[in-house]
């Protein structure tokens, strides 16, 4: 019989001998390295709620020979250990918590499936759906070409039932990229951005690192362009902006600058060679002390975040500006390079960028959407568009954004660490899974989201959510100061006067405008699980009064169908 003995927790209570059982031997004074190979072998859910017992299993839980026996476990193949300052940990938890879900929308079968999962990959950092397959880009390096099964559907058309097998695409990749529209019919290359080594001038021994753009066909896998840079100019992201015929990849150097160059699409696939011209990008060069930290694109414009929290936007056509900004006042079609910047009240930490609208998230974790409103894609209640960015007041925190043709998602985390998606705009086409018609505002989506899903994307055909943790990715969102909360008096103003935080009284009398507003019982119900979406409320109360409201309208419906009562 063994047991735990902890010295600060003292002697178990009611700790005298039991006849026929021996003395109690305590855990601590077995050699450590026999406990940690005896921890490896379970499950790494059941090793980090050990860890939770006590001081004693939290130090042994923690120590990095359990978790490099655990990760040889779970990665056999991988040899390196990984970067940062808990590897082994990092590595398995990496690996442990990998996966690439999806939801198809047409179908009879409408749940969350997982695709095949590479045994060589180490994480997942970036996934991207073409026509016909999905690529994953692990942490270090590797690009997966994850080839889909295809069936018919019951309405005879062809879409792919999930990702059955694998295979390495290239190795040493830090960024790829494909035609930026949303529709996945267009995206018939990938361009991968690369270090590849290059033999050395002729005269000296050796080779050197270089970057390097590869174009791949996204049906087969094959590689059909390919373009090298000079070793001195070390890159980071690409993105892609424009039409096939002037395509333009928008390259991100590790100092902050944008770099470009233009490719005809239509001619990648004929076996001939010639020279295109890199040059730098007008937003570094008419603000050379921007620093760029990150970009986003889509085909007619170009959003640029900076070091500092800045966004500067680049509007190509000008029907999107109007969109976006609601005027043509200060469009010039001759310079459609010009860098416009938004004026936020903090530094942004991220955005999600659509074909006419867009989403900001800053570092107080709070969202801030604009552009056109016409299906409510903004989440902010109504169809009004946005020419500046606009607060979405009952969304805190977002984990993931993502902004698609006419609708937009939200990965959120509760405050029992479960996670929800949420979605407003068309729900046309089942993109919004339990609102056929739509919301103006941000409503949770019948969707099961995985534990660690950190990313999501979605098409016309399918919704997708990666799934990967990193223990050293610790949430960057800071504590609004009280001075700037919304609905906060001002020092200026008198002590009777009336305080409504972040205006609910108003909000909830506006609410109840709207309920009135509307004809019919049905209607009325639609309008209230709307307004419960919209309201701030923690995820259980906001799926015990959309259930609640379900009840009432099946009871209703029921009641329908006989004589009125006056109590009806």
């Amino acid at each position: 019989m063994v047991k735990r003995s902890c010295p600060s927790c003292g002697p178990e209570p009611g700790g005298e001998e039991k006849k026929g059982r021996g003395n109690p031997i305590s855990l601590q004074l077995f050699p450590p390295e026999l406990v940690e190979h005896i921890i490896s072998f379970l499950p790494v859910r059941d090793v980090v709620a050990l860890g939770q017992t006590c001081h004693y299993f939290h130090e042994v839980c923690d120590a990095e020979g359990v978790w490099r026996r655990i990760c040889r476990r779970l990665s056999p193949r991988l040899r390196e250990q990984g970067s940062g300052v808990r590897p082994w940990k990092r590595a398995a938890i990496l690996n442990y918590t990998k996966g690439l879900y999806f939801q198809a929308f047409g179908g009879r079968r409408r749940c969350l499936s997982k695709s095949v999962a590479p045994l060589l990959a180490h994480g997942y950092r970036r996934f991207l759906p073409t026509k016909d397959h999905v690529f994953i880009l692990d942490y270090v390096g590797t690009l997966f070409f994850l080839k889909n099964a295809l069936v018919s559907s019951t309405l005879g058309q062809i879409q792919w039932k999930r990702a059955c097998r694998y295979v390495v695409l290239c190795r040493g990749a830090k960024d790829f990229a494909s035609d930026p529209r949303c529709d996945t019919v267009y995206r018939k290359y990938l361009y991968v951005l690369a270090t590849r080594e290059q033999p050395g001038v002729v005269g000296t021994t050796g080779s050197r690192a270089c970057d390097c753009v590869e174009v791949y066909l996204q049906s087969s896998g094959q590689r059909v362009f390919k373009m090298t840079f000079h070793h001195s100019m070390s890159f980071k992201q690409i993105v892609l902006v424009g039409q096939e015929t002037q395509r333009a990849l928008l390259l991100l150097t590790e100092e902050g600058k944008i770099y470009s160059l233009v490719v005809n699409e239509t001619q990648l696939d004929q076996p001939r060679s010639y020279t295109v011209q890199l040059a730098l990008r007008k937003v570094s060069r008419c603000l050379p002390h921007l620093r760029v930290a990150g970009m986003a694109s889509n085909q007619s414009s170009t959003l640029y975040i900076t070091d500092q929290g800045g966004v500067y936007f680049e509007v190509h056509t000008p029907g999107v500006y109007r969109d976006l900004f609601g005027t043509l006042q200060a469009f010039d079609p001759l310079d459609q390079q010009m860098p416009l910047a938004l004026s936020l009240p903090a530094k942004i930490l991220f955005c999600a960028l659509g074909y006419n609208h867009l989403g900001l998230v800053d570092e107080f974790g709070r969202l801030f959407m604009q552009g056109n409103n016409r299906y409510g894609q903004l989440g902010t209640g109504d169809r009004m568009d946005r020419g500046e960015p606009t607060q979405v007041h009952y969304l805190q925190r977002p984990i993931a954004l993502w902004c698609g043709l006419n609708h937009s998602l939200v990965l959120s985390q509760g405050s029992d660490f479960s996670k929800e998606l949420l979605g407003c705009g068309c729900g046309a086409g089942g993109r919004l899974p339990g609102w056929p018609k739509g919301s103006a505002s941000f409503v949770k989506l019948h969707v099961k989201v995985p534990l660690c899903a950190c990313s999501l994307c979605s098409t016309r055909e399918c919704l997708y959510m990666l799934s990967s943790h990193d223990v050293e990715h610790h949430p960057t969102y800071r504590d609004l100061p009280a001075s700037r909360v919304v609905g906060t008096p001002e020092p200026s103003l008198g002590a009777g006067a009336s305080q409504d935080p972040g205006g609910a009284a108003q909000a909830c009398e506006e609410y109840l405008n709207q309920i009135h507003s509307c004809p019919t019982l049905q209607d009325r119900m639609e309008k209230m699980k709307e307004i419960v979406g919209w309201m701030p409320l923690m995820a259980a109360q906001k799926d015990f009064f959309w259930e609640a409201l379900d009840l009432l309208q099946r009871t209703a419906a029921g009641a329908g169908s006989g004589p009125p009562t006056p109590e009806s």
